[in-house]
């Protein structure tokens, strides 16, 4: 896994963002990623996964491409796979939870082709059924995990007032909020705080756009005193991004490395997307995949999938944790051992009430144990 991430991180440097990949000649090409209702330079999910696909077919001279779905369905995501079929694709790629329905579907009217769905499982619409076929890889991140260390290293860097933006309620958001609150709770134990010090605004946009209602919502909670936004909704961090700039506060970034978006940006709680595409694409092409195929895998501090980011693309000299008062790579590393090695195991999931899944502050303060922090929702 480290040299696969070697790989990415020198890949990237040299790889532009483009419309699309290599092709063949005769206009085919053999592995296609479908991007959700994002684009392909959104700076999360899409772009994480394509650098992945772009990185290993052009080190490995293989032809491949990116499709935008007309339509933003399970209907439109079904029409951009067959389009990518229809174009020789032997390995379509799907970055997101909204390809679970389309997958189920698709891997049955496609058997031989290869699918590598990200961030979800296949099943139907009414999820009365589940299923992952031998054709299909199911990837899944251990998103409490870097939750957890993206609050924890706040925290021990000094910040006892946070918020948190999440995009909707479902599981991938949520757990990077519960895991965030974890975090948050066990390094104010370990800096000896007293009960509630530590205070976290929660909320829950119900979208992952950027939008000026979202960007009000942040501009208030940094003027109520919020010094750092952890923001978890794809296009939402853009908003949170903005009036951060504004108000001279912070931001955690989400999926990606974004301190390359804005100097708010003090950390991002990453997924290895990237490197997990490259390591199901190896598998394919040199051991037949017998690690991934029809079966759910899980990314996580084990195996590097999860983390916050500890270099700088570009410059091998500078200090990722640079833009932290007193946080450093030692501090990291410590307790990213916790993770990988089991000994500190955060809750991924809790029980809520609402079937919207967002859940109350009064849920969120019994299940995840939280003494030191108080959570205020909105």
């Amino acid at each position: 896994m480290k040299k696969v991430l070697l790989i990415v991180l020198s890949l990237i440097l040299v790889l532009s963002m483009v419309g699309c990949g290599a092709k063949a000649d005769d206009g085919t090409y053999e592995i296609a990623l479908i991007t959700d209702k994002g684009n392909i330079d959104d700076k999360s999910f899409n772009q994480g996964a394509w650098e992945g696909v772009k990185a290993y077919a052009e080190e490995n001279k293989i032809s491949h491409t990116y499709i935008k779905p007309e339509e933003a369905s399970d209907a439109g995501y079904l029409a951009a796979i067959d389009l990518a079929v229809t174009g020789g694709a032997k390995i379509v790629v799907t970055p997101g939870f909204l390809f679970e329905v389309p997958i189920y579907e698709a891997q049955t009217k496609y058997p031989d082709v290869k699918f590598i769905l990200l961030d979800g499982t296949p099943h139907t619409a009414d999820y009365s059924t589940f299923e992952t076929k031998g054709n299909v890889a199911s990837v899944l991140y251990a998103e409490e995990q870097s939750g957890y260390l993206a609050g924890y290293a706040a925290v021990t860097d000094g910040m006892k007032n946070l918020g948190f933006m999440g995009g909707m309620a479902v599981p991938a958001v949520q757990a990077f909020g519960y895991g965030f609150l974890q975090g948050a709770e066990a390094a104010a134990a370990d800096l000896g705080y007293a009960d509630g010090e530590v205070k976290v605004t929660y909320h829950y946009t119900g979208n992952f756009e950027e939008n000026d209602t979202n960007k009000a919502t942040a501009r208030t909670m940094y003027q109520e005193g919020v010094e750092v936004i952890f923001a978890c909704g794809g296009s939402v961090g853009k908003s949170v991004m903005s009036a951060a700039s504004e108000s001279g506060t912070k931001v955690i970034g989400v999926d990606v490395d974004q301190r390359y978006d804005s100097e708010t940006v003090i950390t991002s709680a990453t997924k290895g997307l990237a490197a997990s595409v490259i390591s199901v694409l190896d598998s394919i092409y040199n051991d037949g995949w017998a690690n991934y195929a029809g079966k759910t895998s899980v990314f996580n501090a084990s195996n590097d999938g999860v983390g916050l980011p500890t270099a700088v693309i570009g410059d091998d000299k500078a200090d990722a944790f640079d833009r932290f008062t007193t946080f450093d790579k030692a501090a990291y590393d410590a307790i990213f051992a916790k993770l990988a090695d089991g000994s500190v195991q955060p809750l991924r999931t809790i029980t809520v009430a609402d079937a919207s899944g967002v859940a109350t502050a009064e849920e969120l303060t019994s299940a995840l144990n939280l003494v030191k922090v108080s959570v205020t929702t909105r």
